[in-house]
């Protein structure tokens, strides 16, 4: 059984920073490329980052560049993403999935084109 949990969230002030975390089990964590994924109230879900499955190709929407980055540890099957300089709009229900078609991030990946095994997010609030 596939489990994909996400930790780490929290209430931070504006320009503060944030190490989530994406724990898999059940599947072949380094067969797969990883995605860090947001949704806002009303809005709809952004890929935020995406992380090849040896961690050699790393990719950010150009919303958070520069202040995020994303790594994994296939040895723990765990992923991360470090937040800095967070702002209100980063608030945001965050969410890790595994793209179950390729070890590779996609052109479509921003999309969520190919994921599955989606966490039940972990919750991020900025406050100005």
């Amino acid at each position: 059984q596939v489990q994909v949990a996400e930790s780490g969230g929290g209430l931070v002030q504006t320009g503060g920073s944030l190490r989530l975390s994406c724990s898999a089990s059940g599947l072949t964590f380094d067969d797969y490329a990883m995605g860090w994924f947001r949704q806002a109230p009303g809005k709809e879900r952004e890929g935020v980052s995406c992380i090849s499955r040896t961690g050699g190709s790393t990719y950010y929407a150009d919303s958070v560049k520069g202040r995020f980055a994303v790594s994994r540890n296939n040895a723990k099957n765990t992923m991360y993403l470090l937040m800095n300089s967070l702002k209100p709009e980063d608030t945001a229900m965050y969410y890790c999935a595994a793209d179950l078609t390729r070890g590779y991030c996609s052109g479509s990946w921003r999309w969520g084109t190919g994921f599955g095994y989606w966490g039940q997010g972990t919750q991020v609030t900025v406050s100005s």
